[in-house]
């Protein structure tokens, strides 16, 4: 009997083994995703005694809105939504807008330099954040925009991250798009506007959602720009609510529950062209 003939049993075993073991290794995941979000979202409906005396239960003994009522109570909460929203949303669109305005260029222009501009665009994703905050701390300090919308936002109002991926997704637009622009007149601006971007919405989607989440969840930006209580945003809020008071755990879970609301709402509603946009960019 042959080599080939003795081992088929074996692999029509792993076959039917396989599909199994990688359904338990979703499970697995999904698990370890889930039960932090689980334990948070119950928290805020559980009293500090409750959360105290059992932490590791994931649904409270006794419901309670305490946790809620104590975020109208003792946080200016509605100001730090505002800010947060402003913040986030306000530097999104003006991301995308520079973004691909810099993609296009980088992808549809010709001139001297271009991939050196697209490498050094590239080579500033290895420079961490933190590397630049003090220079551009003392900038914002000689502007007077320490506690402002302005010193918020502009640092902020581009990514190198961005411009790569809608760069790859600019290249991967047939160029004979362009050619059939311009035979009608258009010029470089037309054809971006309503060439390139009516066919970019996936990658565009994309760029928009990983920067409003990553933007409503950064807690050392606004921390550092904002000094004053009007001005914070609500990751900022609830940390340094956590360090001036006796921590109420309920209320910092409520206000990380309210939190994830419109990221999830951004995510539904957006999550068809987010996908296509993850899919199909940079396949070129």
């Amino acid at each position: 009997m042959s080599t080939s003939v003795r081992l088929a049993p074996i692999r029509r075993r792993w076959r039917s083994v396989g599909p199994a073991f990688k359904w338990i290794l979703l499970s697995i995941g999904l698990l370890a995703a889930l039960i932090p979000f689980i334990w948070m979202v119950s928290g805020s409906f559980r009293s500090e005694s409750d959360l105290f005396h059992n932490p590791a239960s994931l649904f409270p003994t006794s419901w309670t809105l305490h946790g809620y009522q104590g975020i109208w109570q003792e946080l200016p909460f509605l100001r730090l939504l505002l800010n947060t929203f402003i913040f986030a949303g306000v530097t999104t669109a003006l991301c995308l807008l520079f973004d691909s305005m810099c993609a296009y260029a980088l992808a549809r222009l010709r001139f001297r330099g271009r991939n050196i501009a697209f490498w050094l665009v590239i080579a500033t994703l290895m420079v961490p954040f933190q590397v630049t905050l003090i220079p551009v701390f003392i900038e914002l300090f000689h502007l007077n925009w320490l506690n402002t919308y302005q010193g918020l936002i502009i640092p902020r109002a581009t990514s190198a991250f961005g411009i790569f991926l809608l760069r790859q997704f600019f290249v991967s637009i047939p160029t004979e798009l362009d050619e059939a622009a311009r035979i009608d007149g258009a010029g470089h601006f037309r054809i971006y506007w309503q060439v390139i971007l009516p066919l970019a919405k996936p990658a565009l989607a994309t760029v928009a959602i990983l920067n409003f989440m990553n933007l409503w969840n950064d807690l050392l930006w606004p921390l550092v720009v904002t000094s004053s209580p009007d001005m914070r945003t609500l990751p900022a809020g609830l940390t340094l609510f956590g360090g001036e008071h006796v921590t109420d755990h309920a209320v910092l879970l409520a206000g990380a529950t309210i939190s994830l609301i419109p990221l999830a709402l951004a995510f539904f509603f957006a999550q068809r062209y987010f996908v296509a946009g993850v899919a199909t960019t940079g396949l070129k």
